[in-house]
């Protein structure tokens, strides 16, 4: 299987070369072939050398590769005329119509819980974000916002063709974690009840729901779901919501669960993939030993399991299990301590502990 790898900026690259490592280590417990790599250069540092976000080419590569992994894009001192930052990625979702965002939001035993309520050591939930309409239908394409002298709008877009494919995807979502013993919920986040775009995306959802009489169906508008995260998030499996909305929920959920250094991604459409930290490049700390490789390691698992499913080659989903039952194995014997959570492990140290807890995690095969 080939994987188009875009390490980006900042630490997107110590935090990619550590997903590779544990990744690579995984795939070969299993026995299934090992991934090929073909690394595409983007990103705002490569923008400030030759005035491309990404390389000759290289949006065609990565839609060729069987999934596309990103470390992280931007640096705030590196930005198009118009003021915002270089994103490719945001044209990659785009174009390769990524629309199912999915958000893994999960406590770990041992790892800091900002919610004193002890039920919050069992949040493990998932946002899904739709990633190519939206608010950020405008972001996503140079050209689509209207841009005046003494005003800006940017437009939010809702279809039906990808409505309707983002719940059919989060329903099955919900279905597939119901037989692992999650509840089986699927929750509309919108605000319905001012946008009529909104009220759009509930109709379809509702129109789909019957489809999936096993699941538990509701609602929630976005203000209260804010609320909701923070008085009572172990209530709650799999959230659909507009992009912008999710953009922030999500980053709010994270924080529940320690950090955007534990924030993975996934970003699926029909025929492609791509997945990332959910975090930003933060260049500060760029090349120093500090950042916190989990959020693209567990990344790394979710495009193992996506790989399985695609290929039909279920070690691949063996190897993900692997990966995530060495992180669970490691919090749970206080063995991941990362700095970013005021431990004393650097990038390079929680790679090695997870490699570590990889090797007895093999024992369970």
């Amino acid at each position: 299987m080939k994987i188009a790898m875009i390490k980006g900026d900042g630490i997107g690259v110590d935090v990619a070369e550590a997903t590779v490592a544990v990744v690579d280590s995984a795939v070969a417990m299993t026995g299934a072939a090992p991934l090929v790599y073909d690394e595409i250069r983007a990103g705002a540092g490569y923008f400030a050398e030759t005035g491309q976000d990404i390389e000759p080419g290289g949006e065609e590569r990565a839609g060729q590769a069987d999934a596309m992994f990103l470390g992280a894009i931007g640096l705030p001192s590196v930005r198009h005329p118009d003021g915002t930052e270089i994103s490719p990625h945001l044209r990659l979702r785009d174009r390769f119509g990524l629309y199912a965002g999915v958000r893994p939001v999960k406590a770990y035993p041992n790892a800091p819980q900002r919610l004193a309520d002890p039920r919050a050591a069992g949040i493990d939930l998932i946002i899904l974000r739709e990633s190519t309409e939206g608010l950020f239908y405008s972001a996503a394409a140079h050209g689509r916002s209207d841009i005046r002298e003494n005003e800006v709008r940017d437009t939010l877009r809702i279809t039906r063709a990808t409505t309707e494919k983002l719940h059919r995807f989060g329903f099955n979502l919900a279905r597939k974690r119901k037989a692992r013993g999650r509840p089986g919920q699927f929750i509309c986040v919108d605000k319905a009840n001012v946008f009529a775009s909104m009220a759009f995306f509930r109709k379809i959802y509702d129109e789909i729901a019957p489809e999936f009489a096993d699941i538990d169906t509701g609602y929630a508008y976005v203000d209260a779901m804010a609320l909701n995260l923070i008085r009572q998030p172990w209530e709650y499996d799999v959230l659909v919501m507009e992009n912008m909305f999710g953009d922030i929920l999500s980053d709010l959920a994270g924080g529940l669960v320690g950090g955007m250094g534990m924030a993975a991604c996934a970003e699926i459409g029909d025929a492609h993939g791509l997945f990332q930290p959910a975090h930003g490049s933060a260049p500060d700390i760029m090349g120093q030993d500090k950042a916190n490789p989990l959020a693209a390691i567990l990344s790394g698992a979710l495009m193992l399991d996506y790989l399985a499913e695609n290929s039909g080659e279920a070690r691949y989903a063996k190897a993900a299990s692997l990966i995530d039952t060495a992180v669970d194995n490691g919090f749970g014997a206080n063995r991941l301590r990362p700095m970013e959570f005021g431990g004393d492990m650097g990038t390079l140290a929680v790679t090695r502990e997870v490699l570590d807890q990889l090797a007895g995690a093999q024992q369970v095969l």
